[in-house]
Order: C-alpha cells, then sequence, then structure tokens
C-alpha cells in the first residue's frame, strides 16, 4: 500500500524533472521519447516496488533508472542516430552517454524548458497546458478538468503545440541576452494565467484548482533563484501571487460557493504568505520599470490589510488609476469601482460602472447589485437577477440567489 500512495506523489514532483532534463539531452523533436521515458520509469517502479517494497531512496531509484533506460535508447536506436551531433557519434563511452540528473541540471533544464514552452509561436492556452504537462507533471485528466473539456481536446492541443515549435526549430535554452526580456514577459505572462487558471477557475475540483496555483507559485520561485531571470518584474509577480494566495481558502465556502472580499473570514487569511509577499514586493522595488506586476501586487497588497479604512481604498484606488493607464482591462476597471465605491461613494462608483457596459459579464451585474443595495431596492434586484441569468457555476448561481434573498 506504501508504493501506491507514494507514486502519484511521486510522479507530480519528479516526472517534470526527468522529461526537461532528457529533453534538453535528446532535443525538442524527441519531447515524446523523453515523456515515453519517464513514464515507463513510474511503470517500472509500480510493477517493482509491489513486489519488492519502497527502496530506502526513491528518488534516487527513479533517476537510476530512468538513467538507464535513456542509455539503453541512445545506444540502440538507429534514428535517433543519426540525428545526434558528430561529437556524440565519435564517442560511446559512458561518459558520454550519462544523464545528468543533479539538482544543478535539473534546475537549468526546468528554467530552460520554460522560455521553449512558453515561446509566442504557440497560443497562451497551449502554453499553460504544455507547462502543466511537462513542467508541472499534471496528468492529461487534471488539465482537461482545469479547462472543462476532454482529455481528447488536451491531447489534440499539446500535439499541435509541440509539432508547432518542431517547426521554429526550437532550442531548450536560455534566451540571448537581447531577447531576455521579451522572453521573460512571455514566460511571467503565462505564469500569470497559469495562476489565475486556478484562482478564478470555474472548476469544481478543489484540489486541482489549488495546486494550479501553487504550480505557478514554484516556478516564478524558480525565476527568482536564477541570477539570470530574477528581475524586479518577477519578484513583483510571485509577490501579487502570494497575496492572492494568502485569501484562498477564505474565497470559497465549504460547498463550493465564491465568498466575495466584504464577506469574507479575515482569520482565514495565511499571514506568512502575506509577510512573504511583502518580503517579494520589496525585493520588486528595485529598478525604475514599473510593470502592471508591481501595481497589481500593490493591490493585493492592500487588500490583505485587515482594516477597512479610506487611506487603505483610496490607495487601492489610486493604484487601479494607475494600473488602467499602464494595462487596461475591463476587469481592472470594473474592479476599479468597487475601490471608488469604498473610497468615496456608492454613487459615484455607479456612475462609472455603468459607463463600462459589461453586459456579458455577470460580475459586472453582481457589483451593480451591491452598488444598488441600499440605494435602489428594485434596480439591485434587477442587477443580480441578471448576473444569476449569466452565471456558469451552480456555486456561483447559488451565492447570487443568497443576495437576492437578502434584499
Amino acid at each position: 500500500m506504501e508504493s501506491v500512495a507514494l507514486i502519484p506523489h511521486l510522479f507530480r514532483t519528479e516526472y517534470s524533472k526527468i522529461v526537461t532534463v532528457l529533453a534538453s539531452r535528446f532535443g525538442f523533436d524527441e519531447i515524446e521519447i523523453a515523456e515515453d521515458i519517464a513514464s515507463e520509469t513510474f511503470f517500472t517502479a509500480a510493477q517493482t516496488w509491489g513486489i519488492n517494497g519502497v527502496p530506502p531512496n526513491a528518488t534516487a531509484w527513479l533517476y537510476s533508472v530512468a538513467k538507464n533506460k535513456a542509455k539503453n535508447y541512445l545506444q540502440r536506436d538507429n534514428l535517433f542516430a543519426n540525428k545526434i551531433t558528430a561529437e556524440l557519434k565519435s564517442a560511446a563511452s559512458d561518459e558520454t552517454m550519462e544523464i545528468d540528473l543533479s539538482s544543478q541540471n535539473i534546475n537549468d533544464s526546468q528554467l530552460q524548458m520554460m522560455f521553449v514552452v512558453c515561446h509566442p509561436a504557440i497560443s497562451p492556452e497551449s502554453q499553460i497546458a504544455l507547462s502543466l504537462r511537462i513542467l508541472c507533471g499534471f496528468g492529461i485528466e487534471e488539465i482537461a478538468d482545469a479547462f472543462l473539456t476532454s482529455k481528447e481536446n488536451i491531447n489534440k492541443r499539446l500535439f499541435r503545440a509541440k509539432e508547432k515549435l518542431r517547426e521554429v526549430k526550437i532550442k531548450i535554452e536560455f534566451p540571448l541576452h537581447a531577447e531576455m526580456d521579451s522572453r521573460l514577459s512571455a514566460v511571467l505572462t503565462t505564469i500569470y494565467l497559469l495562476f489565475n487558471e486556478g484562482y478564478y477557475s470555474v472548476s469544481q475540483n478543489k484540489t486541482v484548482r489549488k495546486e494550479l496555483c501553487l504550480e505557478a507559485m514554484r516556478l516564478c520561485t524558480m525565476l527568482v533563484e536564477n541570477k539570470t531571470t530574477n528581475k524586479p518584474q518577477v519578484n513583483a509577480l510571485l509577490a501579487l501571487m502570494c497575496f492572492h494566495a494568502s485569501r484562498f481558502d477564505a474565497r470559497v465556502d465549504d460547498e463550493g460557493e465564491l465568498i466575495l472580499y466584504e464577506d469574507q473570514d479575515i482569520n482565514l487569511w495565511n499571514t506568512g504568505l502575506i509577510n512573504k509577499g511583502a518580503c517579494f514586493l520589496n525585493f520588486a522595488s528595485a529598478g525604475n520599470n514599473l510593470s502592471k506586476y508591481h501595481l497589481e501586487a500593490g493591490i493585493a497588497y492592500w487588500n490583505t490589510r485587515k482594516a477597512d479604512t479610506n487611506e487603505k481604498w483610496e490607495h487601492i484606488l489610486q493604484l487601479y488609476n494607475h494600473l488602467l493607464q499602464v494595462a487596461y482591462s475591463p476587469i481592472a476597471a470594473l474592479n476599479r469601482t468597487y475601490a471608488l465605491s469604498k473610497a468615496h461613494s456608492k454613487q459615484e462608483a455607479i456612475i462609472e460602472a455603468e459607463k463600462l457596459n459589461l453586459i456579458g459579464n455577470p460580475f459586472y451585474f453582481v457589483l451593480l447589485g451591491e452598488l444598488y443595495t441600499g440605494i435602489d431596492r428594485e434596480k439591485a434586484e434587477t442587477n443580480f437577477k441578471t448576473a444569476l441569468s449569466l452565471s456558469k457555476t451552480d456555486a456561483n448561481r447559488t451565492a447570487i440567489q443568497k443576495k437576492i434573498n437578502k434584499l
């Protein structure tokens, strides 16, 4: 039973490490071979450990088996032998065939793979799917659940993304210094979207939703810990995710219903993550560039301040004003109107909110319902009912219906 419980955990933590190291060794053209060898390694573990028990150092055992399988592949596959470099062809020693699964090479390989799967040649959705599969070790079913689609669709998406990356002859390496900022920007966007996929997901699978956020934070932490990629905007994004994650358990109740900010139990906020986010936000202050991640992290920081003061909301409002100038989005504009209602008045916020006219967004009508509550009961109810008709999940519909019942 011990091996049955341990293997899924090790698959999540070690599969991606084995794949990225082998892919770096073989080249991206042979990514499926790397995935097959990693999968075969875990299949061998399931068979062997079920009979002989779990070895004292299970991770080292997996690495040893993966190395041997990779060496056997390199030695026997003539098709691959015709593709590898002359340097490899000229030497057949064990040293040449060595697969480096040291912690440093694992870390470097995963960082390099990050820049591969976040290449602008493929769509953001494909970048996230590839990240989940190759960098995070998610199964196809888990990815399908995260995207609310079928396993068949995810398999097709992954296949097309890999083919596209082969077409552009992608190399697994760090970008040149001149390209680093633009390529890093794409990586940060993917990590940001990956986190949002978990934090704002309509999936009912709480475990997958939370793990998406944790994986995004892990990938960003790897960037912070590397000298080449430890930039202020990277620290700002990690700070942003820490602040948001600190309120993760307070956002959803036991039935999976979304709890709005003003109704959250602040005792459920994770002060450790809040303090960690503050440290990264401090590191992000180096340099002169102000990214959208800096501004969003600042907003998220003030949202972790428990006192509901005018000073707090005025800070948040000014940060939203700046954010809309740097990176306008309808959702940011919508959130700004809530801050405006808290810093100034509901009446002023209603005027600004109705200008947005986000008629297809249920949260737009939830906000209008909130703003009209206490001012015009009929308009509040009308907006809540519109939000109810647009909502896509049972949990959100239940939460909105409770607001209607309270009127």
